[in-house]
């Protein structure tokens, strides 16, 4: 019964108004991005209510590193949905089923094999993400926990995209609320009532991401899902290995890029006078900027399995009316949010930091990255409809561009020009011209794609 009734979700891809499907599929992947957003400002708001902002500091230090796993399991989650929902839109359910599968064993060995990597290596990582002699215990601290959910982190990130290629974009979103839901009911508690600091926080997190990762495995265990997670369904031929890595590698490189490019900042920030406090203030900028981040990523996971299964149907004008919806709808509500976190960052970043330098730098850096913020709503639109259709290479070129080959040089040459003020800028300079550069990409390959048969990867 459960299965006809997911096989109707993802018919009425097909058959509802496009509209009507962004929204639906959209405001739950919002939701569950906000939760993301909520918990990630968790840890911070109940470490600052500590009043020692080296608290703050060291998961600032910390938080990038622990992104990887995030990185990891959107790999295995985006690429897994760009296949599975094609290949539905195909009629190839046999073959969905095998795809999730892969993914959600994927996740459990690389996951597993990081973690090991992370421990043996602590201390050494610990110095090379730039921490101080005053924050580095606490950012080891706080690591040396943490990772103990890696393989928890994947699957929950994962399958919370795959869960959506049925059209189950309720179901996908209760994991990531359940989860981010306990973290922050536990954070007070082990933060300020038994007073374990960074520890406490870190404690708090592998349980709620264990317990998020429970309610998916749960969910096919039930035999809730026209795909499956079970082992005999294992399989890497038929191009499911290429077909995953291909398009799941942009989505993750995007993520991990985020990470590098904190670190760099963060490490260069370091070397100013009151470093740490410079690190803390930009920490809970990378908050705040996160808000609107996940908002453009809530819209552009949300949206991927319709477009992906509009590509696989070969309906290009379904596919074209959603990129256009979509993309106007994600500009629209980040300019909103980017123009509230402008006007009210003071009283914001007032909430997490009680050292005037740090308060100060969190406040300016804010409204510097607020100014092109709003553009990251189209920029994943963009970037989620060419993993949708498959697009892999030009998918890699466009999270290559925006944090990697734009940015980081940036850093460097605008620092040397501006200073630490340099150093932010260098953000909306990426923004602006990765956008120019996605929107080209993707109008090409459409424009390029033959509609009359089925296509799966890059011309």
């Amino acid at each position: 019964m459960h299965n006809q009734q997911n096989s109707s979700a993802v018919d009425s891809f097909r058959t509802d108004p496009v509209p009507k499907i962004i929204i639906r599929n959209s405001i739950p992947a919002l939701i569950a991005m906000i939760m993301v957003m909520v918990y990630n400002i968790a840890d911070t708001f109940f470490l600052g209510l500590t009043h020692n902002d080296l608290y703050v500091t060291a998961v600032s230090f910390a938080t990038p590193l622990f992104m990887i796993f995030m990185s990891l399991g959107t790999l295995f989650g985006v690429g897994g949905t760009s296949v599975i929902s094609r290949a539905l839109g195909a009629g190839r359910k046999d073959y969905a089923r095998s795809v999730s599968s892969f993914c959600m064993w994927s996740c459990v060995a690389v996951g597993a094999v990081f973690m090991a990597i992370l421990w043996v290596f602590l201390d050494r990582i610990t110095v090379m993400l730039g921490a101080s002699e005053e924050s580095m215990g606490l950012t080891r601290d706080y690591l040396r926990i943490a990772i103990g959910c890696g393989v928890f982190s994947m699957i929950s990130n994962c399958f919370s995209s795959i869960v959506r290629t049925e059209g189950e974009a309720m179901k996908a979103m209760t994991g990531t609320l359940i989860g981010n839901l306990i973290n922050m009911v536990l954070d007070p508690i082990f933060i300020l009532v038994f007073k374990w600091g960074v520890a406490g926080a870190a404690i708090a997190t592998v349980i709620g991401n264990a317990i998020a990762a429970g309610y998916y495995i749960l969910y096919f265990i039930r035999g809730k899902s026209t795909l499956s997670i079970s082992p005999k369904y294992f399989s890497m031929k038929e191009g499911i290995l290429t077909g995953v890595l291909s398009v799941g590698i942009s989505a993750s490189l995007a993520n991990l890029l985020v990470s590098v490019s904190s670190i760099v900042v963060n490490s260069q920030l370091g070397h100013y006078p009151n470093g740490d406090m410079l690190v803390a203030g930009y920490g809970v900028t990378a908050k705040i900027i996160m808000i609107v981040t996940l908002i453009g990523i809530g819209i552009g996971s949300g949206v991927q399995p319709f477009l992906g299964y509009c590509y696989g149907a070969k309906e290009k004008l379904r596919l074209e009316q959603g990129i256009r919806f979509s993309a106007g709808f994600g500009l629209v509500l980040c300019f909103i949010v980017s123009a509230l976190c402008f006007i009210f960052a003071k009283p914001v970043v007032r909430v997490f930091l009680t050292d005037m330098t740090a308060l100060d730098s969190g406040v300016h850096f804010t409204r510097i990255l607020m100014t092109t913020a709003w553009l990251i709503g189209a920029f994943a639109i963009c970037q989620n409809t060419l993993q949708a259709i498959g697009a892999a290479t030009s998918a890699l070129l466009a999270s290559v561009f925006r944090q990697g080959v734009i940015f980081i040089p940036a850093v460097f040459i605008m620092k040397a020009i501006m200073g630490i003020d340099g150093l932010i800028w260098a953000q909306p300079v990426a923004d602006v011209l990765s956008l120019i550069i996605v929107i080209i990409m993707l109008k090409s390959k459409i424009d390029k794609t033959d509609f009359t048969k089925a296509k799966t990867e890059d011309d």
